[in-house]
């Protein structure tokens, strides 16, 4: 495998495909005993963001605007 100019190389389909790497992927690199392992990143939702998953989509209070500005503003 050859290094372009820009440091950049060409990561082989098989392991692209292994690792599900696809256009715009984030991936990292890690150093560990003089080797270097690539890893790709997960993007996920952290834990404080999916407690609240279940409560997303459309209200179905039947409050008037008014109600719940009184609401929100205590």
């Amino acid at each position: 495998m050859r290094v372009t100019v820009k440091g950049q190389v060409t990561i082989p389909r098989h392991v692209r495909e292994m690792l599900g790497i696809v256009p715009n992927s984030e991936i990292d690199f890690k150093e560990e005993n003089n080797r270097v392992y690539l890893l790709k990143k997960t993007v996920g939702v952290t834990k404080q963001e999916n407690r609240f998953r279940r409560f997303r989509g459309a209200a179905t209070v039947k409050m008037t605007t008014d109600e719940i500005m009184a609401l929100t503003r205590g």
